[in-house]
């Protein structure tokens, strides 16, 4: 027992919090990583935090389940897609500009790159068994069901943005992928 007479002990010097605004969303780009490499149901706190280079307590500090990691970072990948889609059919001068367009981003801007290929069937997989999961992808369709009405009919836009996601997992899934003269073919076609 301490002496009152006893001149007080100083304090042990607090540690100084580290500074870190834009950990969340490393977070959440390291969530997009490891979705990539090791497939969305394979992703844990673990991993997001060890390839994100945070203690693994940054996850849960941030985001209340993995659910919620999952959800944020399939929405910023369905955001950065949709706004692609956005960009290109706002720049169609009209229809045959607009029919090109969609060529054109299912050709290239939504099959150019595996990663986003990969997070896109990962979305799908994940969203089928997890509602949470389902209302990132319905508002990602209903997103780019506006960008299709800018020059096609509620009907027919709904239609061609579900002929897009089937091109789009067939050639995720297809050892012998379309080519592009082949998907220009099966948008006209629909489009007849």
């Amino acid at each position: 027992m301490s002496d009152p007479a006893d001149p007080p002990r100083p304090s042990a010097p607090r540690r100084r919090r580290r500074h870190d605004p834009g950990r969340r969303d490393r977070l959440i780009d390291a969530a997009l990583t490891v979705i990539a490499e090791r497939g969305a149901a394979a992703t844990t706190h673990r991993e997001i935090a060890r390839v994100a280079d945070v203690p693994l307590g940054s996850t849960t500090y941030h985001f209340s389940s993995l659910e919620e990691v999952l959800a944020e970072a399939f929405t910023r990948h369905a955001e950065s897609v949709a706004r692609v889609f956005d960009e290109r059919l706002s720049a169609a001068r009209d229809r045959d500009a607009a029919v090109e367009a969609v060529v054109a981003l299912v050709s290239d801007a939504l099959l150019g790159s595996e990663r986003d290929l990969v997070l896109a069937v990962e979305l799908y997989v994940a969203a089928a068994r997890n509602p949470a999961l389902r209302a990132v992808t319905q508002a990602w369709m209903a997103r780019s069901r506006r960008a299709l009405e800018r020059h096609f009919d509620a009907a027919t836009a709904r239609g061609l943005d579900a002929l897009i996601e089937g091109l789009v997992l067939h050639s995720a899934l297809s050892t012998d992928p379309m080519t592009p003269g082949q998907i220009r073919h099966a948008i006209h076609r629909y489009l007849r």
